[in-house]
């Protein structure tokens, strides 16, 4: 089973996929986001693609446990994925995942330039794979 992991933000969208067994993530350009119009033309070719049958989007959480104006955007979004695509979108604590890949891509030495293109794409990877890591120990909703 295919899996789609976005990391959603305003300006861009981080994408990965997972392998056919749903053992690891892979990271698939980033979309820039311009309309939503194209970013669901994008998503559309990916799902069709890579034949998803599950879309798994960060959902972040403040550290208090709160929900902020951005799950709000998140729900949002997520909702018309469930409509336009038919598939189960779950909703995947991802609290710092955005810090933990910058602080992976610093680590290893990349240029900052570089880091700006690669964050998101890397963001989606570790919320995927966080995903696929659980999921045996969880229950979709």
């Amino acid at each position: 089973m295919r899996i789609l992991g976005l990391d959603y933000g305003e300006k861009r969208i981080g994408v990965a996929v997972c392998d056919e067994l749903g053992f690891t993530a892979q990271g698939l350009p980033t979309i820039i986001r311009k309309t939503k119009k194209n970013d669901l033309e994008i998503l559309k070719k990916l799902n069709t693609d890579y034949k998803v049958e599950k879309i798994v989007i960060g959902y972040p959480i403040r550290l208090d446990g709160s929900e902020g104006i951005q799950c709000e955007k998140v729900n949002r979004f997520a909702a018309m994925l469930e409509k336009t695509f038919c598939v189960s979108v779950i909703k995947w604590q991802e609290t710092l995942s955005t810090k933990e890949a910058e602080e992976i891509l610093i680590n290893s030495g990349m240029r900052w330039r570089k880091r700006k293109k690669m964050v998101d794409k890397l963001a989606a990877c570790i919320i995927l794979q966080n995903y696929l890591d659980n999921a045996d120990k969880i229950t979709d909703n």
